[in-house]
């Protein structure tokens, strides 16, 4: 193992967005909102490139799990956040996060990285197991907390009472708690990449000094790209209102901005060959997303009284169903091809259409 120097970027980026935007009071210039968006950018691949040096001082699948973890750990926050702060008008934002989330993992990242991997490189080999286990687990939180709420009868239509929030929040951690351990210390072998002919597995290991670096440095650059996207999510909202779009579409761009590091760490990977390693971020986030945040969210209903709507409409239901029968049936076989990405990337524009003009 070796000392590796960070490039000074990397460094120096995330730490200033976090001081600007603490400095910035209540000065909402233009230029301001600029030099924030451009900082917030910067941040994205900060945190992109710390995480690929943690991902390689400690292997697979455990470099993967972190950046889940940070990722969805700041998600939460922000969502938090924003439903203290907006109190009644948030009562769906959780559920319109969430399940844009789960969208633009299912269908967007995961259908670029396999569109990308089949054109380069035709097929791309993958663990079958490992996959299966995700997908199913994923299956089973998505209905029990997004479309099995509009079918209870014991409150509102598309809402769960405190019992009810109570019972799928542990449901949650349950299913999320038994993947990590099948995929760390069971199964960690299910996760492991079968092909390891990337120029990556010949790269010496960074040592602890530069991983431990790399790892402060992700969580700075990832509560910088939170922080900013929070301060900009009125101008976001505000943008979104002006064109006419449904409120909605808020939750989409607050999820498109917090996945960008993942979904360019799971693109940047899929380009070297290692497909296992693009699935694992993609499902590990995607679980994460929904097996962290919804518990969270329900503690914070409970104890605030705040009343959150869960149950997401009859089309988004169908959506859902569409992605999650196509992304079961593309990753079935245990190699992918670049047509599953075209058809994962249609469903996502569906998606995206029908969310704007429902």
């Amino acid at each position: 193992m070796k000392k590796i120097d960070l490039p000074k970027w990397t460094i120096a980026l995330p730490i200033i967005s976090v001081i600007v935007y603490l400095f910035s009071g209540n000065d909402s210039s233009v230029y301001l909102k600029v030099a924030l968006a451009a900082l917030l950018i910067g941040s994205v691949l900060a945190s992109v490139h710390h995480a690929e040096v943690i991902a390689h001082k400690v292997g697979e699948p455990f470099g993967t799990i972190i950046l889940a973890l940070a990722i969805t750990t700041i998600e939460v926050g922000l969502i938090v956040s924003l439903m203290l702060a907006g109190g009644e008008q948030t009562r769906s934002l959780a559920r319109d996060t969430v399940f844009a989330a789960v969208m633009i993992i299912l269908t967007a990242i995961v259908g670029i990285c396999l569109l990308r991997g089949g054109i380069k490189f035709k097929e791309q080999l993958y663990k079958l197991q490992g996959v299966n286990a995700a997908l199913i687990t994923l299956a089973a939180i998505l209905v029990l907390t997004l479309i099995l709420p509009n079918y209870t009868i014991s409150g509102a239509v598309g809402e769960y009472t405190v019992s009810q929030l109570v019972f799928v929040s542990i449901v949650s951690l349950v299913l999320y708690g038994g993947f990590i351990f099948m995929q760390t210390v069971r199964h960690r072998d299910y996760f492991l990449p079968k092909n390891t002919s990337s120029e990556d597995e010949h790269v010496e290991a960074p040592n602890g000094i530069t991983a431990g670096s790399s790892m402060v440095l992700l969580v700075i650059s990832l509560v910088a790209v939170v922080l900013l996207a929070k301060y900009l999510s009125k101008d976001i909202e505000v943008m979104v209102i002006s064109l006419g779009a449904p409120q909605s579409v808020v939750g989409v761009i607050i999820a498109a901005i917090v996945l960008l590091p993942e979904g360019m760490a799971a693109y940047r990977a899929v380009k070297s060959d290692r497909l296992q390693t693009s699935l694992n971020l993609a499902l590990g986030s995607a679980l994460a997303s929904i097996g962290l945040t919804i518990p969270a969210v329900a503690t914070v209903s409970i104890v605030f009284g705040m009343p959150i709507t869960l149950g997401i409409d009859m089309s988004s239901t169908v959506l859902l169903l569409l992605a999650m029968i196509t992304i079961m049936f593309s990753l079935a076989t245990g190699k992918t091809n670049a047509q599953q990405g075209v058809v994962l990337l249609v469903i996502f524009a569906s998606y995206l259409f029908y969310t704007i003009v429902p």
